[in-house]
């Protein structure tokens, strides 16, 4: 269903007690208008068999998953941010702030009986070059699960070259916002479906991470690391994505160079700005984000005042700038919003930036939303 525009006045004064009243979109606009996604929303109360059913659900309510999927290499960007040690209190990383392997082995499950041909699992393990399957391994997850869920399932830690000979390269169309182009693991380019699956949360530098600000997360250490070598990529991953957040250094000269002239070391500037340009370089075919379980505050347990939530919500679209502006909505916040109004106080809206650069619209009277209503699945972050 289509949800209904109002002024801003009436969308925050009444979002507190009724959702589903929305910004409009400015009059006039020279650019032309960004395509739009089918975006489902399921309820789904907690994680073990419940899973699957809801995430079938959501699949068929896009139009099912096999013509997209059947005969292909599929890419699945995980979102595993930080290390497999470090959690909110006792709680396993998959409830706070990884996406849950119950979500990953319903997803893998679900794209093999649609027929893909091969399912790659991804992830840039932080800090290390280890085997993918070994970093999950420390979180106490199984992969045996996921190769049982499915034939041809592989793992590929995409901080490095990994299995691949060389770099691929991926221009940003229009010449980027941050940088021209970025260098990636080979996973992102072999393959004919890519896939992004995130965590319902919000984050501390860019407002909110969903399956955009996943994507962050496809650059490798080797290139982008505060320790890669000057001149040419490194061997083994080494520190944080310093070019990114700070412009403290830039990546490897064998990278595109940097086009923002700025000067900006601000975060909330320059992670949005990359962000875009990636998901403008390598296009998200599906969005998945699981909000099951959650924290509130931020990305991780890191973040201070974090909270373990429970949504209870699995959201999945085929645009990820819709996706994701479903997603900020059910969170309480105005995916119209921008710099200094929730949930981007301190940050440029990363919706809007992909937005501009045409990759999809954050216009929810644009939107096709079906399956739970925005107005029932409505989990306010802020008060929860």
């Amino acid at each position: 269903m289509k949800t209904t525009p109002c002024s801003r006045r009436k969308f925050l004064g009444a979002l507190g007690a009724t959702a589903g009243v929305w910004l409009a979109r400015p009059a006039f606009s020279l650019a032309p208008p960004a395509p739009a996604g089918r975006v489902a929303v399921g309820m789904c109360p907690e994680y073990g068999p419940p899973v699957v059913t809801a995430m079938s659900t959501l699949f068929d309510q896009l139009g099912g998953l096999e013509k997209l999927v059947r005969g292909k290499t599929v890419a699945i960007k995980l979102n595993l941010t930080g290390d497999p040690f470090t959690r909110l209190g006792y709680a396993p990383v998959g409830i706070t702030h990884w996406v849950h392997p119950d979500v990953v082995g319903a997803t893998v499950h679900l794209l093999a009986k649609a027929g893909a041909y091969r399912i790659r699992l991804l992830e840039s393990a932080q800090g290390t070059a280890e085997p993918l399957e070994e970093y999950l391994l420390q979180a106490n997850w199984e992969p045996r699960d996921f190769l049982s869920a499915g034939s041809r399932v592989e793992f590929e830690n995409t901080n490095y070259l990994g299995f691949g000979k060389k770099y691929s390269r991926f221009m940003v169309p229009g010449g980027g916002l941050m940088f021209q182009g970025y260098d990636l693991n080979h996973s992102y380019e072999d393959c004919d479906v890519f896939v992004s699956v995130a965590k319902l949360k919000e984050h501390m530098t860019a407002g909110v991470t969903l399956t955009m600000k996943n994507c962050f997360g496809i650059t490798p250490c080797t290139i982008y690391g505060d320790g890669s070598p000057e001149d040419e990529p490194g061997l083994v991953p080494k520190g944080g994505r310093g070019p990114f957040h700070a412009g403290n250094r830039m990546p490897s000269k064998s990278a595109p160079p940097q086009v923002d002239r700025s000067g900006s070391t601000e975060g909330g500037y320059r992670v949005p700005r990359v962000v875009a340009d990636l998901v403008a370089a390598r296009p998200v075919h599906l969005g998945i984000i699981d909000g099951i379980h959650t924290m509130t505050g931020g990305e991780g347990p890191w973040a201070p005042h974090c909270r373990h939530v429970k949504p209870g919500l699995l959201i999945a679209g085929t645009n990820c700038v819709s996706t994701d502006a479903v997603g900020t909505a059910l969170m309480g916040f105005d995916p119209m919003a921008d710099r200094g109004t929730p949930p981007f106080e301190t940050s440029d809206s990363t919706l809007r930036l992909a937005e501009n650069l045409g990759v999809g619209t954050r216009d929810l009277r644009q939107i096709e939303v079906v399956g739970t209503p925005i107005s029932k699945g409505l989990f306010k972050f802020r008060s929860a």
